[in-house]
């Protein structure tokens, strides 16, 4: 089984996705954005799975930095190139497991995706 945890350190969500993992003892690892970046290639991965407008996090600081003329004209062409630079444009967290993935943290969702 592999179970990654995608997202940064400080976010709240993140602490709660990491404390429920741990306490139902499944082992993940933790990828993090500022530490380990993200790759076009991972960033494909998770555009197979959801649309970018799923993918973007509008409560984020990285968002409400944009200019309103780059928040205006949010495309597919390039969000691309803006969550490559900004990766906490991406909601958080994203978890992998196995082939399933889940954004954001909602106990009921995990606890469903880990009971089957």
């Amino acid at each position: 089984m592999k179970t990654i945890l995608y997202g940064i350190p400080n976010c709240d969500s993140i602490k709660k996705a990491q404390k429920w993992l741990t306490q139902q003892a499944i082992p993940f690892t933790f990828h993090d954005y500022r530490k380990q970046g993200l790759d076009e290639a991972l960033l494909q991965s998770f555009l197979e799975r959801f649309t970018w407008q799923e993918l973007l996090n509008k409560r984020s600081t990285s968002y409400r930095a944009l200019s309103t003329e780059q928040k205006d004209n949010l495309n597919q062409d390039n969000i691309l190139s803006l969550f490559l630079e900004f990766p906490t444009l991406i909601k958080r967290p994203l978890l992998l497991h196995n082939d399933a993935h889940l954004l954001g943290f909602k106990e009921a969702q995990y606890q469903s995706l880990f009971t089957l």
